[in-house]
């Protein structure tokens, strides 16, 4: 191996971040004309330096042979693998004449976007839907907390995802193993927990974070709903709960000890397949030790229809035992009030409420989608100032995208953008996925490399890689810090960023180029910290001096704000937004979609409990099966199975092995191990075959369907969160038996996809307009004001409070509107600010100020007048003399104003400096002041300065103007 100098000359050192998983650990590259000939961790960022396999892999990836390096045209049939490359930009056009035709033909809802995990902003995507009118924009998601965030705000106005660890006397790992999944989490974990902190791992697998706990706990995989409401039950009849913070804080506390009195641990101890006093236990653990944190895991948003109830009943723990921003808890940080958060980037005022009514989903899923999305964001702008992002947090429903794509119900999908991910491994039901990919009239995809995807797309695009593009942390535009990185290099070839695609397709579809006024994201995102008003001139500027931006920690926000961020001001242990939607407004029990007790006949055929989408070093997603080193560590795909069962079942280490449930069954092999009950499989997810030819088996192209666990998870709508739309992963019903001689090979019948997906008949058996959901809507009505509600104004009913339309301001007791951001009063008929240091009324749109009447304040020259004012409201020199016409002092007849707090005279015309005693014009330059009739010059105290004999000069060295003044004389 060759030794890399990065000292040696025209070595350049970048701070660039990694973008291989949401961590986005620092990176430090070294580049040499033009390409970066050597990556390492950056020792000053949060990952201290290190970097797993996949971070030092970016080398790798950015010269990969088999990356797309140009944009490729369909010539063949789809599938078929043939392609034209073409330039760029001609893709492009050609691409948006045909969404422009399907637009005008079909409606701009006829065209959708799919998107996998940016990991970092995504607002681009989001600007160009909103001008060109569609609503169905969507990622998988709603697999990866969106639906718990969305839940945790209707409780108490914000999630709270922030964990102050270093204060935390326990902490909960829900569903979440960074001893295998975070670099640099689990030594910081360790450390606190040689310190005193308790760690409790809630967790069906013994993992490597919960071989370290204080506690774990082996729940039945997809029972956490019911692990979490018998401990809110245990914590509220213990008297565990913070009395004080409950009396003070909380909305609906008596309601909601009611509605959990029947959920006892001996209730869910048969579910969760937990002792009582297992549950007892860590109830205690947790409410015992304050202050404690939850740290959220995915497990919560996969477990398809108990989804949402489970992370509402978690929010309510963390609630009632006070641990909801306070130090050692949860912090709240809420969105950003000092740079442009992703929602002010995104152009959402574009996109017009009839098209916002016909979003793909939001029928039924309304927390997620337009309805809650709707009542969660003015709830926010009117109590922070500032909301949420679309992008992620409100979208269509991918699943029911992909079957209208196949149906036409409710409308249409003649188009499809596929830009970061790889559908058939992502998203759930991947035969169904596969035919709507197959099916679609119009596809494109942006990516790296040739997926199943790509393979059936008109046109390819390729994507600019973790080297090649700026990157920006903002937690999804959902915090309030900013962590930044430099891209490395240029991106070579053909390739380009998101924006630049999304910027350019806008651009040809005749979007205004006013509303795409960034080429680059770096100018974009120096527009976006440009407001915090650091010292940069530039973005990159900000990467090299700054690297993050954390503003300084507030805690107890909702003692100096006076309440919580929710409609009532408490934190709502009884939601009113949920119960706006149609929901229960306290979690209520529903169990997972197949189970012993509620569905044993399913169990009786399907005996072993599986779970699935967890991932795993050291592939994120379905990323890095090209990678031959990385392959090279994990080449095959294994599930894990307790040697209790695999001896039952006659398995052995690394047997071929079926996994079946209703919807379908794949291949792995097995890793026989007792992390897992003896009743429990796990199945990681991602699986494909990228090496294969994927043109050779259209049925299974790459062999994207064989090892992939989505053939066996449910996107029915049944079978969906009914609040959040989650699909399940976890939980689910199924059995396990080796390959036979002749059966194991993947056949085309394995690949029929059905609609249900659990149906025995291949093909839509029922239409997914007619598919129910796990719970039917409660009607709810929404109380009416108790008197008119004056124009331009809306009424709250949680809080009975009035708030303007336009700019969400409170109007208050005392008759003016109060800004949530600021908590400045507004003037309530022009909402111009009031400003109290010069008791005037500020229009901050003009600059202009006014009086307490409304009247225009005049100025001259910069300095406030008051004509008609008889008297001065400042005290006036002897030496001069009040005009109450102008309504400022002037000295005799000069045409001069007096600023009265620099006690100089200007001249409105030239805005020079004036003596207030003699009219003197005072000369910077030289430091005195000067008699401009006389030419006399004069110090500050005015005695005059004798003049002295200048040196002869040439005529060439004369200063500019010399002659003139000389003429002058």
């Amino acid at each position: 191996m060759t030794e890399i100098d990065i000292h040696a000359d025209g070595v350049e050192m970048v701070k660039s971040l990694c973008y291989f998983c949401h961590a986005n650990c620092g990176v430090l590259a070294y580049v040499k004309d033009g390409d970066v000939i050597k990556i390492e961790g950056d020792p000053d960022y949060s990952n201290h330096g290190g970097l797993c396999c996949r971070g030092t892999s970016a080398l790798l990836h950015v010269n990969h042979p088999a990356r797309i390096n140009h944009a490729l045209k369909r010539v063949g049939e789809k599938g078929e693998g043939k392609w034209e490359q073409i330039p760029y930009d001609q893709a492009i056009q050609e691409v948006a004449e045909k969404l422009n035709q399907i637009k005008a033909e079909s409606g701009a809802e006829a065209v959708a976007t799919a998107g996998g995990t940016t990991r970092t902003d995504d607002w681009a995507r989001r600007r160009f839907l909103n001008q060109f009118g569609s609503p169905n924009g969507f990622h998988n998601a709603l697999l990866c907390w969106i639906p718990t965030f969305m839940a945790e705000t209707c409780v108490a106005g914000w999630s709270p995802f922030e964990t102050d660890l270093g204060g935390a006397k326990c902490l909960i790992l829900w569903g979440m193993n960074p001893g295998a999944s975070t670099l640099g989490g689990m030594d910081g974990y360790t450390d606190l927990q040689k310190a005193g902190l308790k760690i409790i791992v809630v967790d069906p697998r013994y993992s490597e974070t919960a071989s370290k706990a204080d506690l774990w706990v082996p729940l039945r995989p997809g029972s956490d709903a019911a692990l979490a409401l018998a401990m809110l039950h245990t914590i509220i009849y213990e008297g565990m709960y913070d009395f004080n913070f409950v009396n003070e804080w909380c909305d609906g506390f008596d309601e909601l000890r009611e509605h959990v009195k029947d959920y006892t641990p001996e209730w869910a101890a048969p579910i969760t397949w937990l002792k009582p006093e297992q549950i007892r236990e860590v109830a205690r653990m947790y409410a015992m030790n304050r202050p404690g944190c939850i740290q959220w895991g995915c497990t919560w948003d996969q477990i398809g229809r108990a989804s949402t109830t489970g992370s509402h009943a978690i929010a309510l723990i963390r609630a009632v035992c006070g641990n909801l921003d306070v130090p050692g808890g949860d912090g709240m940080p809420g969105p950003s009030l000092g740079f442009l958060t992703d929602e002010e980037m995104e152009a959402n005022e574009c996109l017009p409420e009839e098209q916002k009514a016909k979003q793909i989903g939001s029928n039924k899923f309304k927390l997620t989608s337009w309805p809650g999305y709707q009542l969660i964001s003015d709830n926010a702008k009117r109590t922070w100032g500032k909301t949420l992002p679309t992008e992620w947090f409100c979208e269509a429903h991918g699943p029911s995208v992909f079957k209208a794509i196949i149906t036409g119900d409710p409308y249409p999908v003649r188009a499809l953008i596929v830009n970061a991910t790889n559908p058939v491994n992502s998203y759930g039901d991947a035969k169904m996925t596969l035919q709507a990919l197959k099916q679609c009239e119009f596809l494109v995809t942006v990516d790296y490399w040739m997926t199943p995807a790509a393979l059936f797309s008109d046109y390819v695009f390729p994507a600019a890689g973790a080297l090649e593009r700026p990157t920006i942390v903002t937690h999804y535009g959902a915090t309030d810090s900013f962590m930044g990185g430099r891209r490395a290099i240029q991106p070579k070839y053909d390739r380009h960023t998101d924006m630049t695609f999304w910027r350019k397709l806008g651009l040809a579809c005749g979007q205004d180029p006013e509303m795409w006024p960034w080429e680059t994201e770096e100018e974009a995102y120096y527009h976006i910290l440009k407001p915090l008003g650091l010292s940069i001139s530039c973005y990159n500027d900000f990467v090299d001096y700054y690297r993050m931006y954390y503003p300084p920690l507030h805690q107890n926000k909702f003692i100096t704000n006076g309440g919580f961020w929710t409609p009532s001001g408490k934190v709502e242990c009884n939601s009113s937004i949920l119960r706006q939607l149609g929901y229960s407004g306290m979690p209520t029990y529903i169990g997972c979609i197949e189970n012993e007790i509620d569905t044993p006949e399913i169990a009786e055929e399907y005996p072993i409990v599986l779970t699935t989408g967890g991932g795993f070093m050291p592939y994120h997603h379905s990323e890095h099966f090209q990678m031959e080193g990385i392959r090279f560590l994990y080449p095959d795909p294994y599930f894990s199975i307790n040697p209790e069962l695999a001896e039952k079942l006659k398995i052995e280490y690394g047997d071929w092995c079926w996994i079946e449930t209703r919807r379908g069954r794949i291949k792995m092999r097995a890793n026989v191990e007792p992390e897992v009950h003896p009743n429990v499989v796990f199945a990681p997810r991602g699986w494909w075959f990228p090496e294969r030819d994927g043109s050779a088996d259209l049925d299974n192209p790459f062999g994207c369907l064989e090892s992939n666990v989505n053939v066996l998870t449910s996107v029915d709508d049944w079978d969906c969160d009914p609040m959040g739309g989650s699909w399940a992963n976890r939980g689910l019903m199924c059995k396990v038996y080796k390959c036979g001689e002749f059966d194991k090979e993947y056949k085309p019948s394995d690949t029929q996809f059905s609609i249900p997906g659990s149906s025995k008949e291949p093909g839509v058996t029922v239409m997914p307009s007619d598919q129910h959901l796990a719970r039917e809507p409660i009607p709810f009505e929404v109380p009416q004001p108790p008197e008119e509600v004056p124009e331009g104004y809306e009424w709250v009913w949680q809080s009975g409070n009035l708030y303007t339309k336009d700019t969400h301001f409170r109007l208050d007791e005392s008759g003016w509107l109060i800004n949530p951001r600021t908590k400045g009063y507004h003037d309530a008929y022009t909402g111009w600010r009031y400003d109290a240091a010069n008791e005037c009324l500020v229009d901050d749109e003009t600059g202009k100020m006014y009086t307490m009447d409304r009247e225009e304040i005049p100025f001259v020259a910069g300095i406030r007048c008051y004509p008609g004012s008889e008297a001065a409201p400042y005290e006036v020199p002897e030496q001069l003399t009040w005009d109450v016409a102008k309504g400022h002092a002037v000295l005799g007849d000069l045409a001069f104003v007096y600023d009265p707090n620099s006690g100089w005279l200007i001249d409105p015309e030239t805005g020079a400096f004036h003596d207030a005693y003699y009219g003197y014009t005072y000369d910077a330059e030289r430091a005195c002041l000067v008699d401009e009739a006389s030419g006399r010059c004069f110090d500050m105290g005015y005695n005059e300065l004798v003049a002295e004999e200048p040196e002869p000069a040439s005529e060439e060295a004369a200063p500019e103007g010399a002659a003139a003044a000389e003429e002058g004389e």
